[in-house]
């Protein structure tokens, strides 16, 4: 299972939020690029970065910040956040980033994922799909639509789509646990690399997920609060020791 460390940047900062709420924030870093090399240094092999201003705004705004973290380190980067057009993907990659995430975009304008995946291929592009009771959320989790997550997992993987990052948003930040059933219905039911994103708060969180067959998890808080120590769990679960 890949793992995935997570740095949420705002303003320039590696950031924390708790259920996606930008007024319950806790600042851990004012140099995100820092606690990339850090993530690096205790063994990980793929870094989930998330530009927070860019989801909120619906455009890019933390690309030099972004830049800079694909410089300090020699492992992939992933990034979402205010990625609307195929103009912003391929800025993205054009500044090394190994995938993009689409988010809000993809409920908005399959058409546009049908073309990225033309352009740059299916292993550049994952969609990101944030829900509140199994109901896609997007603008940065400020409106819920009337699309279960399910069924716009399905429509993704009839376009080309391989990779689902699926974020729950009650689970966000809280450190209680991953959405186990709903996440494993996914992986099950629609053939993708599912991502599971929201509450992975400890290495039995991350077994679980391992049960129901997800390509990889995100770990974010679990990582700033020592809840999880990275380089323990690369070990136990990308290297299988």
């Amino acid at each position: 299972m890949q793992l995935y460390p997570a740095i949420d940047i705002k303003k320039g900062q590696c950031v924390r939020l708790r259920q996606g709420k930008f007024e319950e924030m806790d600042v851990y870093s004012n140099t995100p690029e820092e606690v990339a090399k850090e993530w690096e240094r205790l063994g990980g092999t793929f870094i989930h970065v998330v530009d927070l201003d860019g989801a909120l705004v619906g455009k890019s705004v933390n690309e030099e910040t972004i830049k800079k973290i694909v410089e300090a380190v020699n492992v992939p980067v992933q990034v979402g956040g205010g990625i609307r057009t195929i103009q912003d993907i391929e800025r993205k990659l054009n500044l090394g980033v190994s995938r993009v995430i689409i988010g809000t975009k993809a409920v908005e304008d399959p058409n546009l994922v049908k073309e990225a995946i033309r352009l740059f291929g299916p292993e550049k592009i994952v969609i990101g799909i944030d829900a509140k009771n199994g109901m896609v959320a997007v603008e940065g989790w400020e409106k819920v639509s009337k699309l279960t997550a399910l069924d716009l997992c399905k429509d993704m993987a009839s376009i080309g789509v391989k990779t689902v990052v699926y974020t729950d948003i009650a689970k966000d930040g809280m450190l209680m646990g991953p959405n186990l059933e709903y996440t494993g219905l996914l992986a099950s039911e629609t053939g993708l690399d599912i991502i599971a994103s929201g509450g992975v708060s400890s290495l039995k969180d991350l077994e679980n997920l391992e049960k129901v067959n997800v390509e990889g998890a995100i770990i974010g808080k679990a990582l700033y609060t020592n809840n999880i120590q990275l380089d323990e769990a690369v070990r136990m679960f990308e290297r299988g020791e």
